[in-house]
């Protein structure tokens, strides 16, 4: 596995075997597509990767204004990953002080 597809995997908890929806269009997933290209910035956090199906990922490529959307659009699911994360933090602290 590729290391930004790994990155990827593991912000969102997926599996190798996991079926990965396009973020925009919600067919299967066969990218994970830089948003910003790969050379300029060298860094393969999550912000920049998104899951795309292969005609989203052509699009994105050829096309300035459809790619901004795409960052835009995965922006907010990665905003909704991690305030899902926090609230299952706090959630669990409860928890954990409850036992106590």
């Amino acid at each position: 596995m590729q290391k930004h597809t790994k990155v990827y995997f593991d912000f969102f908890g997926y599996d190798k075997s996991d079926t990965i929806l396009c973020e925009m269009c919600s067919a299967v997933a066969v990218d994970i597509h830089h948003l910003e290209k790969r050379n300029k910035t060298k860094n393969d956090f999550v912000e920049n990767l998104i899951a795309v199906c292969r005609d989203c990922h052509i699009k994105a490529e050829t096309d300035s204004c459809f790619n901004s959307y795409c960052r835009i659009q995965h922006l907010q699911v990665v905003c909704e990953q991690v305030y899902a994360l926090i609230n299952l933090n706090k959630k669990l602290d409860a928890i954990r002080k409850n036992k106590n």
